[in-house]
């Protein structure tokens, strides 16, 4: 496990939450097959890959390009989108991009400033359909806006990466890119003017359901009360549809919000970030702000291993885990007993 713990960022610490039986590097998939089925995966990572490299290369000649579309889970926006996108931008690159208006304030460098030439927006449709990775049924009408952006892009001459196909988002794309083609801007920056001594808290709705990815349910409020004596503000953030109903009480306040403006205020001037394994875990990324992932159940972690390998491209600063409420409230005291000890 060595070479992975240097290849994959991961820390000692973090082998007994994870599974390498999930894990999507292209090395690791071919560790699961066959010989034939290895050469032929292969082959099409390297077809991918090539289609890639023409892409970029002229992409960087011109310095214009068409990227999109992009209607898919916040994660995958966080972690395989955005952080090429800010590369491109930071290399001169003016892109045309369709994707999630949701979405729109991370779109900006540390002045604030937008890193798209153009944005052909995608409405919020979550509370209509479930996002997956980046192969959802749109809408009608957000399927119009697509096929009219990507007429254009084909009709442009530029150079288009076209993202709306499965393979070769999922094992091209995101694999490719990472060699060196991302990029990270501080958006703590441009919005963390005024920090606070407060907590943030992504309270996820996922009913009942157990899942292997995020574990069970847990009482946000009951966290939330947990967490109120080490802070002065505790805040409940994230999409309304995506969240469960908190009410607030004594400083906790719920802030649940479709402007992502807001939520990266509240990430960008917190002390810390607490939330399921889910696209949340990775604004402190964006912001520098430390994490506390919270799993209810035993690990693994399902797809923790692939969270770790593209996270090292954003930020070196270590997740921190909990998988009680009294694990919670632990690590909740420590940034008491720094205020006390500044």
């Amino acid at each position: 496990m060595i070479p992975v713990l240097e290849k994959y960022g991961i820390r000692r610490s973090e082998l007994k939450y994870i599974s390498r039986t999930d894990a999507t590097a292209i090395e690791l998939i071919q560790d699961r097959m066959n010989w034939k089925g290895k050469v032929g995966f292969g082959m099409e990572y390297k077809k991918y890959a090539l289609a890639l490299d023409r892409f970029y290369k002229k992409a960087l000649k011109e310095k214009a390009c068409f990227y999109g579309p992009f209607k898919g889970e916040f994660g995958h926006f966080l972690l395989h989108n955005l952080p090429f996108l800010m590369h491109l931008h930071k290399k001169g690159v003016k892109i045309h991009y369709c994707g999630m208006s949701l979405h729109k304030p991370f779109m900006v460098d540390e002045k604030g400033e937008s890193i798209v030439e153009t944005f052909t927006e995608l409405r919020d449709f979550f509370g209509e359909i479930k996002p997956s990775a980046n192969q959802n049924e749109v809408p009608k009408d957000v399927a119009s806006v697509i096929d009219a952006w990507r007429k254009k892009a084909k009709s442009s001459g530029m150079p288009l990466l076209d993202i709306d196909r499965s393979d070769f988002y999922w094992h091209g794309l995101r694999n490719w890119q990472l060699e060196g083609r991302q990029h990270k801007y501080n958006l703590a920056k441009a919005y963390g003017e005024n920090p606070t001594d407060s907590v943030v808290i992504f309270p996820r709705k996922k009913g009942g359901e157990v899942t292997p990815n995020n574990g069970g349910p847990w009482d946000y409020l009951e966290i939330a009360r947990r967490l109120s004596p080490y802070f002065e503000k505790v805040y409940l953030v994230g999409h309304p549809s995506l969240s469960a109903q908190v009410e607030g009480d004594g400083n906790i306040e719920v802030k649940v919000s479709a402007d992502n403006a807001d939520t990266l205020k509240f990430c960008a001037e917190a002390k810390l970030i607490v939330t399921q394994h889910s696209g949340a875990v990775h604004m402190g990324a964006y912001v520098n702000t430390p994490v506390l992932l919270i799993f209810n159940g035993e690990p693994p972690i399902k797809g923790l291993f692939d969270t770790l390998r593209f996270r090292k491209n954003l930020t070196r600063k270590p997740l921190k885990y909990a998988f009680n409420l009294d694990e919670i409230e632990k690590e909740a005291k420590k940034f008491s007993v720094e205020k006390e000890n500044a």
